[in-house]
């Protein structure tokens, strides 16, 4: 009776492979409902991790010592402005490396005279000092920043999205556009700006060509402060007093890195949306294994009476069909966790990432799918085991 009722750990995995051989195409074709639900899980939690690897390095290399200046509304719900002498005092602060302020102008900015003045593309004109781009750490896409001789001129240098806006991809003073009343030569374009994006869609020209040449009383709307990395929480801590001794209330520290990396964040939240979808299309694979294992039961009939026959008991026919859909499933996890990868390495690679595949979402997405294949598989092998010998010869 021992004899009879014997059935190795080792045998399992063979049983199994064998039942899955003798239907290729019908095991490929439950194992792709899996695959394509792991697909989509290992994609998603790729793409995501290395989204945010991407962004946090390159918090990292701009420094997440950068801090921004502005005027708060006051208590009244009026709007407020910065002191004139707020960059100087700002300066005066022990561990602040460099600073730079901004004055948004009410001029607008067109390609020509001839533009409608409605048309302004959502461009804002501001006022700069030459230091802005060493503190915000940008770079020039094309030419020249202002300096202490073009801060002077009718000079005019593009963010990156308002170039685009205006048509322009030149530098260097061979392209004018018309800002406020007269022509202004554009100097240089930005890169994109990743810790001041305001900048983006910003016409810069120096703080004396807006009085000189636009007639514009320039007040700092904002100031641009990179501190000592050591001490960026102390500056912080007295910016407000500092810039506005006086209203110290009215102004408002903010770190740019802080809104990127909840940028980060907020994106990895959206993705739980697109795992939620990888999670249907694995439950909707893990029912196809169960219809399919339901009619290989009926199939195989003469199989399992044959088996009860020559001794097999009733929790070896059910072991057999389990480790049958678990096999199936894990076919189409492997394939999956393939394919997601791929598709995170691609991805990546199109948008110059570095590829940042979390080992957990690899080895977690094939136990999940080796999870479904066997609950998937249960009650196929319930039916199995629930076969009498004589009822499943008589029947096959």
């Amino acid at each position: 009776m021992s004899a009879r009722a014997r059935l190795r750990v080792a045998d399992v995995g063979p049983l199994a492979l064998l039942g899955v051989r003798g239907r290729p195409a019908r095991a490929a074709l439950s194992a792709t409902g899996v695959a394509i639900g792991v697909a989509t899980l290992v994609a998603v939690l790729g793409i995501s991790a290395s989204s945010r690897a991407q962004l946090i390095a390159q918090i990292d290399s701009l420094g997440t010592n950068l801090l921004t200046v502005s005027p708060s509304a006051a208590f009244s719900g009026q709007a407020t402005n910065l002191p004139p002498t707020a960059p100087a005092m700002v300066a005066r602060i022990g561990p602040v490396e460099s600073d730079a302020a901004t004055s948004e102008l009410p001029d607008s900015v067109y390609r020509s005279r001839d533009i409608p003045a409605v048309n302004s593309e959502a461009i804002t004109v501001e006022a700069a000092d030459t230091g802005l781009l060493r503190t915000v750490q940008g770079r020039l896409w094309a030419g020249s920043f202002l300096n202490a001789a073009t801060a002077h001129l009718p000079a005019v240098v593009l963010g990156h999205d308002a170039a685009a806006a205006l048509g322009v991809d030149r530098a260097g003073g061979r392209v004018t556009v018309w800002l406020g009343a007269r022509s202004f030569d554009v100097v240089g374009i930005l890169e994109p700006v990743t810790l001041a994006p305001e900048l983006d869609r910003a016409a810069l020209v120096g703080f004396p060509a807006a009085h000189q040449v636009l007639h514009r009383l320039a007040r700092p709307s904002e100031i641009y402060v990179r501190a000592d990395p050591s001490s960026v929480a102390a500056v912080e801590s007295v910016l407000s007093a500092t810039a506005d001794p006086a209203s110290p209330q009215n102004v408002s520290v903010a770190d740019p890195a802080d809104a990127l990396t909840a940028r980060a964040d907020a994106s990895a939240a959206f993705a739980s949306l697109y795992l939620s979808l990888g999670a249907v299309a694995l439950l909707v694979g893990g029912i196809g294994i169960a219809n399919v294992m339901v009619i290989a039961v009926l199939e195989r009939r003469g199989e399992i009476g044959l088996r009860r026959a020559m001794g097999a008991r009733r929790i070896h026919v059910g072991l057999q069909f389990v480790s049958e859909a678990t096999a199936i499933s894990l076919l189409g996890g492997i394939a999956g966790a393939v394919l997601g990868a791929l598709a995170v390495a691609v991805y990546a690679g199109l948008r110059h990432w570095s590829t940042a595949i979390p080992p957990v979402a690899l080895a977690g997405a094939v136990g999940v799918a080796l999870a479904v294949g066997a609950v998937g598989g249960l009650y196929p092998a319930w039916r199995a085991s629930r076969l009498s010998p004589a009822e499943a010869l008589r029947s096959a």
